[in-house]
């Protein structure tokens, strides 16, 4: 089974930075797959970065993420926050195993930005 540990959120004003972490532990043969989403309050879940897609065009200019393949934790580095960033980030990892295909969701992380 694998687990996720998200961190990293929290309160911050315009303008300013937060980094958030999501580690994967448990047991399996390789990561096939990390990403980072966001849902804001009423609106639908969107992507901010994967390991498939990279960064979101609307925030690119913004956000950057990393991997650290020996510590199984994907880092999303977000800069110049807005009010609009508002939302719980949720990380997304998919692993191979014995039993081929887990697909796991952490519980999220809430990112504030007061204006």
């Amino acid at each position: 089974q694998v687990q996720l540990v998200e961190s990293g959120g929290g309160l911050v004003q315009t303008g300013e930075s937060l980094t958030l972490s999501c580690a994967a532990s448990g047991v399996f043969d390789k990561i096939v797959f990390m990403g980072w989403y966001r849902q804001a309050s009423g609106k639908e879940r969107e992507a901010v970065a994967t390991t498939s897609t990279n960064v979101a065009d609307s925030v690119k200019d913004r956000f950057s993420f990393s991997r650290d393949t020996s510590k199984n934790t994907l880092y999303l580095q977000m800069n110049n926050l807005r009010p609009e960033d508002t939302a719980a980030y949720l990380c997304n990892v998919v692993t191979m195993g014995r039993d081929g295909l887990s697909n796991v969701w952490g519980q999220g992380t809430q990112v504030t930005v007061s204006s």
